[in-house]
């Protein structure tokens, strides 16, 4: 991802400009994530869920008999969730920064993050869950990231002479491509660290979505780092991979995820 020099809250702004072209846009979790978060929650358990986005992680939520309160920042997003979520009562949408929002009750069986925990501001990460949390409530973290295994697509080692020739100088792209899975840790150290919590599960899901052209170019569309180029600079660097893109056998291309659960009861 391409990291401009902005502040993180410009940064995770940015998602708010194509809400409903995130919705389209942006993968679906695996079900065994939900299978394995149901396991360590008790039955119809009270949730508060970090940065819903459009609900790609609320709905399987709701479908599974939790009762969850979304708190999400931009409007038109949480537009979207609450549409996507209407047929479900008990999941509400609230549209508010989380690092001030303050519930009605707290003593929630769990707060959740999906793909969403890293742009909280550092001081309130943990501390704000535990404030929500009963005694031995769970925060549960899911983060995201692309990743290249061995038997990857070499479209994502090649697409890196697109970033070179269009962003030379941004730390993203000299940082290089997607590294293998087994080089990305998760959380389980940093959450032990800050003494509020204690570790009790560790999960990790690999998959692979395959897009055409015109799909990887709508994921590309909704990452903050590239709704924060300006239109000219991030319209040559789209269409270079597009072009690349489309130059596949079968216009193509096979993108790896790593998704790393972390549950942590807290102290």
């Amino acid at each position: 991802m391409i990291i401009p020099a902005m502040s993180r809250e410009d940064l995770r702004a940015t998602f708010e400009q194509v809400p409903e072209l995130y919705d389209r846009a942006r993968p679906r979790y695996p079900d065994e994530v939900f299978e394995d978060l149901s396991a360590l929650l008790p039955a119809r358990a009270r949730i508060v869920e970090i940065g819903c986005g459009t609900g790609q992680a609320t709905v399987p939520l709701a479908q599974r008999g939790f009762r969850i309160t979304c708190v999400e920042l931009g409007a038109g997003l949480a537009a979207v969730a609450q549409r996507r979520l209407a047929c479900f009562p008990e999941a509400d949408v609230v549209n508010a920064n989380f690092e001030t929002w303050e519930p009605p009750h707290a003593g929630f069986d769990a707060v959740c993050a999906f793909t969403a925990f890293h742009w909280i501001a550092p001081e309130v990460r943990y501390a704000k869950p535990a404030e929500l949390l009963r005694d031995g409530g769970l925060l549960v973290v899911v983060a995201t990231h692309h990743v290249l295994p061995s038997d990857g697509d070499a479209f994502f080692r090649d697409v890196q002479e697109d970033y070179e020739a269009v962003l030379p100088d941004d730390p993203a792209t000299k940082a290089g491509g997607p590294g293998p899975p087994e080089a990305i840790a998760d959380l389980a150290d940093e959450i032990a660290a800050g003494g509020l919590y204690r570790n009790v599960s560790a999960r990790r899901y690999l998959w692979d979505v395959t897009y055409t052209a015109d799909e990887y170019i709508a994921v590309l569309e909704t990452y903050s780092g590239h709704r924060a180029l300006d239109d000219e600079t991030r319209g040559r660097l789209l269409g270079r991979i597009r072009r690349r893109a489309e130059a596949r056998p079968g216009g193509r291309v096979r993108k790896t995820y790593l998704a790393l659960l972390n549950a942590a009861e807290r102290l």
